[in-house]
């Protein structure tokens, strides 16, 4: 069951990496430090969807440019995945970034899909349980990279991956590591969150996208049921996990949180009351399925989560 004592809730915003730095770029992560958005993040991917053939850059330089203009926003991937990464090459630049930005980092990091990122270095898209157990080692071998990488080195020889006395000298400034935030719709990915995760993402039960704005609350509510019961069974304590939901293209159509103030409230009202920490937003772009009014949407960054205070 929900624990509503959880709140007050979060409000956090997705940037998408669409913005030349000198054409709105730094404006737009600057302005989302003045409305006080508790992170902003940004995909970790080399395309998407229907940005494919249009502006779209690269996330760490993104959020190091951003750690420059911002002091106390913290910033984010959501989510990072093995589908182009390796988790030697990516540990040590999420150490730098987390020393550019003053231990302001979040790692959300998923399994990844089967789009445009699955292909892109030239192999077929993994079947899912090779994606899986992929997953799995890409979040243990990050783990122990990002917290026992001192100057002893770190040297495993896995199924997928391998390191071979790697140094990750000084250290995250945030320790013993920069925080997870484990993605995951089901119990092998819940199980990744339990163990390795600071915190929980999800972005709905999938089985729930194409039905009522009530069946979509149900299924978040049996995730976070299921969530806790894992929890349970790995020995942690469920509260210690924070818990984030990403609004996302894929929800119902009748929930619309940008719409208005009022609908935001009462949106973040439902998810404070599942038990949610954090609901992240994403920045309005014009012309595309994440297009939103921007004087509402500030509005709602603003003045949303007074509201739901009350």
């Amino acid at each position: 069951m929900a624990d509503s004592s959880r709140l007050p809730l979060r409000l956090s915003t997705v940037i998408l990496p669409v913005y030349r730095w000198s054409e709105g770029g730094r404006e737009t992560w600057s302005r989302a430090e003045e409305l006080g958005f508790h992170t902003a993040y940004t995909y970790d991917h080399l395309s998407w969807r229907s940005f494919r053939d249009l502006t779209w850059f690269g996330a760490l330089p993104t959020l190091t440019a951003a750690a420059g203009v911002t002091e106390r926003l913290r910033l984010g991937t959501l989510v990072t995945s093995p589908n182009f990464r390796h988790p030697v090459p990516l540990a040590k630049e999420l150490l730098t970034l987390d020393d550019v930005s003053s231990g302001r980092v979040t790692l959300g990091i998923g399994s990844g899909g089967t789009g445009f990122d699955a292909t892109a270095l030239g192999s077929d898209a993994w079947p899912p349980g090779e994606r899986a157990e992929r997953f799995a080692e890409f979040v243990r071998l990050l783990d122990r990279l990002l917290s026992e990488g001192g100057s002893g080195g770190i040297s495993y020889r896995g199924e997928f991956y391998s390191a071979h006395e790697v140094r990750m000298v000084p250290g995250c400034v945030q320790r013993p590591r920069l925080p997870f935030a484990v993605a995951a719709t089901g119990p092998r990915g819940m199980r990744l969150a339990a163990r390795h995760g600071q915190a929980w993402v999800t972005t709905g039960d999938p089985a729930t996208f194409t039905g009522s704005p009530g069946d979509f609350t149900t299924g978040l509510a049996r995730q976070v049921e299921r969530l806790e019961g894992i929890c349970d069974e790995v020995g942690r304590e469920a509260s210690s996990l924070e818990r984030t939901l990403l609004d996302f293209v894929t929800t119902p159509t009748g929930i619309v949180p940008l719409a208005s103030v009022d609908a935001f409230v009462d949106y973040a009202g439902t998810v404070a009351e599942l038990g949610f920490t954090e609901l992240v937003v994403h920045w309005p772009v014009p012309d595309s399925v994440f297009a939103a009014d921007l004087d509402v949407f500030e509005r709602i960054a603003t003045e949303g989560l007074a509201q739901l205070a009350r």
